[in-house]
């Protein structure tokens, strides 16, 4: 991890941050009796890590593409989830959900007059699960998570979507410490170069859409440095996302 000296922010050792989570990757895959990995490749910095350590700790490892309605999938994205498994030599498969989302909207939409743009466009992820955990269960494999920590935080995921895994070894760091390990393990540019985004609806970045920058997210993460409004906005989105972090309450034993 990051290491936090007089408020700022030191560099990790990333060689020692990626064998231990290979080592912990074939920990996991040995506990479970699991053949290999699947997940899903988007084509961000996020799954790009994932996929890349998951390689390390076993040669099969398959990333599966699966666009869905927005024209970033289709274009930028797919070709850098393309790019990252050629270089790492990860399987891929690719699906196209857009004419499955399709039906689901055709049934849906009748049930209410109220068409909450978000309820839709959380299709999305929440179809990719379904389709890494069929291929997954079909050949013993392991779904593997690849939300990160700053994400978490402010409860950006979709809760049976992307927030769905057996195993994620990338849920403790922040975007920033994701970023430097790219770059130590030579990803491709154009992933570190280009806007987060989840790529839900047409023209979504992360920060926009959050309200604020990853890199003063990951300050206020990493050191508890932040201005007021940073400090508030971030406080209150973890304790109104708290739901999204757990498995759904169950009533308290007294």
């Amino acid at each position: 991890m990051l290491l936090c000296i007089n408020g700022g922010i030191k560099r990790m050792d990333c060689k020692k941050v990626v064998e231990e989570r290979v080592i912990w990757i074939k920990e996991v895959l040995n506990n479970a009796s699991a053949k290999g990995v699947v997940l899903g490749m988007s084509g961000g910095k996020d799954s790009a890590l994932v996929g890349i350590l998951c390689r390390m700790a076993t040669p099969n490892v398959t990333g599966i593409i699966m666009p869905c309605q927005s024209k970033r999938n289709y274009n930028e994205d797919r070709d850098d989830a393309l790019l990252v498994n050629k270089k790492f030599n990860i399987k891929t498969l690719e699906v196209d959900l857009t004419p499955v989302k399709e039906v689901f909207m055709t049934l849906l939409k009748p049930l209410d007059p109220n068409q909450n743009p978000m309820a839709y466009a959380n299709i999305n992820p929440r179809l990719r699960m379904i389709t890494v955990y069929n291929y997954a269960q079909r050949m013993d494999c392991l779904v593997a998570g690849t939300g990160n920590k700053s994400e978490a935080t402010m409860g950006y995921f979709t809760k049976w979507g992307d927030g769905a895994y057996d195993f994620n070894p990338i849920a403790d760091l922040t975007t920033t410490e994701i970023y430097e390990i790219l770059r130590y393990l030579d990803c491709p540019i154009s992933i570190i170069e280009k806007a987060p985004s989840a790529a839900l609806f047409e023209g979504q970045t992360d920060e926009e859409e959050m309200g604020l920058t990853y890199k003063d997210l990951d300050e206020y993460i990493l050191t508890g440095n932040a201005s007021d409004k940073v400090k508030a906005k971030v406080d209150n989105k973890f304790v109104s996302t708290e739901h999204k972090r757990n498995l759904g309450l169950t009533f308290p034993k007294k």
